[in-house]
C-alpha cells in the first residue's frame, strides 16, 4: 500500500478525529505501514495513515523470534510485508495455578475445579508461542527507542493448517485499504468549514478543487465510465462555480474584472483532471489534441494486458518464486499496451486486480497469479 502518509500539516484538528471510524476500531493495516507511519505532533502516541488518525491495530503474522521475561513475553511477527515487535503480558492467574488449583476428582464424577483447571491450561497453552507459530494480536501502538511495538491488549495463537485463516486476511486487508484507508478523512466541523473560505465567505480555490476531484470521482466510479473527454463532464463543475456575481445589500450586482465563468470552469477541470492523473485514477493511452482519458479501474483491455502478463512472466523460472516487480510489469505494460501509462496508473490497476482475486502479492511490489 502507499507509504505516503504525510507530514503535520495533513492532519485534522484533533477535535474533529472521534468521528473518522478508524481513530475508535483496531486498523487491520499491513505492517510495513504501521512501520512507516509517522507520530502525531498534536497529541503523542497517536499514529496517522495518509491522514487517519489511529493508535490501536490488528496483526496477523509468523512469529519469527521469541523472548521471554518474567511479566512478559515478547514475540516478533512478520506478516510478509515486515516485522514488528509484539509486548505480550502474562496473565497474573497463570502463575498460581500448581497452588490455587487442585488437580483430583474421582472417576466420572464433575469437578468444577479440575474444569477450572483445564480451562486455565488451555488458554495458557494458546498465548505461548514458539517460533513458526501464528499470531494474532490486538494492541496499541508504541515508539520506544525508535522502534515501533505493539502493546498487546489481546493476543492468541491461531490454528491454521489449511491456511483459510490467511487466505481470507490476504484477500480482506486489500479490500479494506481500497474502501477505507486509502480515502481521505473528510472531517465536518466548523474548523473545516472555516478553512473552506476566504476572508469574504466563498470559497476558495483550493476548497472547490477538493469538490471537484470529489464529484468527478463518485461520477466515474457510479457511471462506471471507461473513457471521456475533459467537454463531456465540464458540466458537472458549473454549481461549484458562483455566477453571476452575488448582490450586494443595496441590491447592486458587484462587477468583478476576474476570468469569465468558461475559463472559471475550464481552469477548476484542468487542475482536477491533474490531480486525478497523479493518483492513478485516470490516463492518457495516446497523447494527442483529441485529449481523451481512460479511467484506469475501468479499462478493460489495460487490466486484461496486466493480468496476461503476469500470467506468462510468473512461468519463467526468474519470476517463478517471487512474481513479477512492479517496475518489470510497468516496462513491459508500457510496450505492449500504452507508453504513457504511469507508476500511479498501474498500481491503481494492481490494486484493483488483486481485490478481484485476479492476481495477487506475494511480497512488496511483487505480483503473481492465483
Amino acid at each position: 500500500m502507499a507509504s505516503d502518509q504525510g507530514g503535520s500539516e495533513d492532519e485534522p484538528p484533533s477535535l474533529l478525529w472521534g468521528q473518522d471510524p478508524v481513530f475508535s476500531a483496531y486498523a487491520r493495516l499491513y505492517v510495513k505501514d504501521i512501520l512507516q507511519m509517522k507520530e502525531s505532533l498534536q497529541v503523542p502516541g497517536i499514529y496517522f495513515y495518509k491522514n487517519h488518525p489511529l493508535f490501536q491495530v490488528e496483526v496477523l503474522g509468523t512469529v519469527v523470534y521469541r523472548r521471554e521475561r518474567e511479566d512478559f513475553y515478547c514475540y516478533g511477527v512478520d506478516d510478509s510485508t515486515g516485522v514488528i515487535n509484539c509486548l505480550c503480558w502474562k496473565d497474573e492467574k497463570w502463575r498460581d495455578d500448581g497452588d490455587s488449583v487442585k488437580r483430583g476428582g474421582s472417576g466420572g464424577v464433575f469437578n468444577v475445579e479440575e474444569q477450572l483447571r483445564k480451562l486455565r491450561e488451555t488458554q495458557r497453552s494458546s498465548c505461548m508461542l514458539e517460533i513458526g507459530d501464528l499470531l494474532r494480536v490486538r494492541g496499541s501502538l508504541k515508539t520506544s527507542r525508535e522502534q515501533r511495538e505493539i502493546m498487546a491488549s489481546s493476543f492468541y495463537k491461531v490454528s491454521d493448517p489449511v491456511m483459510d485463516v490467511q487466505i481470507a486476511r490476504m484477500l480482506e486487508i486489500p479490500q479494506l485499504y481500497r474502501d477505507c484507508y486509502d480515502k481521505p478523512f473528510q472531517a465536518l466541523g466548523s474548523e473545516v468549514e472555516a478553512s473552506t473560505t476566504d476572508a469574504g465567505g466563498h470559497p476558495n480555490f483550493q476548497s472547490l478543487l477538493g469538490q471537484s476531484v470529489r464529484i468527478l470521482k463518485k461520477f466515474l466510479k457510479e457511471k462506471e465510465v471507461a473513457k471521456f473527454r475533459p467537454y463531456d463532464v465540464e458540466y458537472l463543475l458549473h454549481p461549484l462555480i458562483q455566477w453571476p456575481p452575488r448582490n450586494t445589500a443595496s441590491g447592486q450586482e458587484v462587477t468583478s474584472a476576474g476570468p469569465s465563468f468558461s475559463t472559471q470552469v475550464k481552469n477548476l477541470l484542468k487542475e482536477t483532471l491533474k490531480i486525478l492523473q497523479s493518483e492513478g485514477e485516470i490516463f492518457r493511452k495516446v497523447l494527442s489534441p483529441d485529449e481523451l482519458y481512460n479511467v484506469t479501474e475501468q479499462d478493460k483491455d489495460l487490466l486484461a494486458a496486466i493480468r496476461d502478463m503476469i500470467r506468462e512472466d510468473s512461468k519463467r523460472e526468474k519470476y517463478a518464486e517471487k512474481g513479477c516487480h512492479v517496475l518489470h510489469i510497468l516496462s513491459s505494460v508500457r510496450q505492449k499496451y500504452s507508453r504513457n501509462l504511469s507508476r500511479e496508473a498501474l498500481e491503481v490497476a494492481l490494486k484493483f486486480l488483486e481485490c478481484n482475486s485476479d492476481i495477487i502479492s506475494t511480497m512488496d511490489s511483487h505480483y503473481t497469479v492465483l
